[in-house]
């Protein structure tokens, strides 16, 4: 099978967090024999809109190069394609592209809260006609979370899948550090709830690895570290905080439970889906740095409720998460799309 995997996200160096479960997806497609050819940023041109604030924030800004970026994606996506099987977009703006890139095609949407207004889910409930008129010749739309399936279908979309994102689930984790770490990874922006975090925890054995506007906020951040280093910080991780409520999935959420550690998450978006309140972490309200914090204490203080959470969670991860399953049930969603 060759697939062209579509994307205006993609990692350019190991520490970069852009696109990298689209990489370690494709990553894993080549495992299972898949021959896959990427069109991402570098491939086409992208006119200054993929890196730096993200594409939402970019496009703000000249929203003149969105057709000078569609032109190229689709000029690059079209020649690729001619090679292929199958086209797998990533994001409504790329589905946009593959819709005309003739081949039948699939799009994952990811619902990513960081776009804001123009984040897959945000669009589908503003412009239900448009999007449903875009992805109607989809073989699949495939969605990372019950969340963006149910905005998708309340647009009217049909042909809705949900795979969520793939993590690797260790076979064994050591014991967290002592002293009792809290752990924040993820981009260190507005729309991640970073002021309620440092409100909220600011004060304890707070390690925070990422990256953004709002760094300033946590000036002892380490920045953008790549995913072993990633991997190492939660295994030595205590609890892991989620702050923000508008998480298309979580990915940093469903890492943490795969190397069983309790999540204190904000209750809203995908991470309803992976946090199971009381069994596999701890659920509070948005923005209320009370609450987390009340959330972060009570698991650093009862060893044993945090070993059961964390016990569970990975169980969960194991089942739902693991890239095994993941990449099975999306190996079903391309034999379809080509049947």
């Amino acid at each position: 099978m060759r697939v062209v995997v579509l994307t205006t996200s993609w990692p350019r160096t190991e520490s970069e967090f852009a696109g990298r479960f689209v990489a370690d997806a494709v990553e894993r497609l080549r495992e299972r024999g898949v021959e896959v050819d990427v069109v991402a940023p570098g491939r086409y041109r992208d006119f200054g809109l993929a890196y730096g604030g993200g594409m939402a924030a970019n496009l703000r800004r000249r929203p003149w190069a969105a057709p000078l970026l569609l032109a190229s994606m689709w000029w690059t996506a079209r020649r690729a394609a001619r090679r292929a099987d199958l086209v797998h977009a990533h994001w409504l703006l790329t589905a946009a592209v593959a819709r005309f890139a003739g081949r039948p095609w699939v799009v994952t949407l990811h619902g990513s809260g960081s776009a804001g207004r123009f984040s897959d889910v945000e669009l589908a409930r503003r412009f239900p006609r448009l999007v449903r008129w875009l992805l109607r010749p989809a073989r699949a739309a495939i969605c990372v979370s019950a969340t963006v399936a149910d905005a998708l279908r309340a647009a009217g979309v049909e042909r809705v899948v949900v795979i969520p994102n793939g993590v690797r689930v260790p076979g064994e984790v050591a014991p967290p550090a002592e002293p009792p770490e809290v752990l924040y990874v993820g981009r260190l922006s507005p729309e991640k709830n970073v002021d309620t975090l440092v409100a909220a925890v600011g004060d304890l054995n707070l390690v925070v690895a990422g990256d953004g506007p709002l760094r300033n906020l946590v000036p002892g951040a380490l920045g953008a570290v790549p995913h072993r280093e990633v991997e190492r910080l939660l295994e030595r991780a205590t609890v892991l905080v989620a702050p923000c409520e508008r998480e298309g999935f979580g990915l940093a959420a469903a890492e943490a439970m795969a190397f069983g550690r309790p999540v204190v998450a904000a209750r809203g978006g995908g991470l309803l889906e992976l946090v199971a309140d009381g069994e596999t972490g701890l659920l509070v309200p948005p923005r209320d740095a009370p609450a987390l914090r009340a959330a972060v204490e009570r698991l650093l203080a009862d060893p044993e409720l945090r070993e059961r959470l964390g016990r569970e969670a990975r169980v969960r991860a194991r089942e739902r998460f693991g890239w095994d399953a993941v990449i099975e049930r999306t190996l079903t969603v391309y034999r379809e799309a080509l049947s």
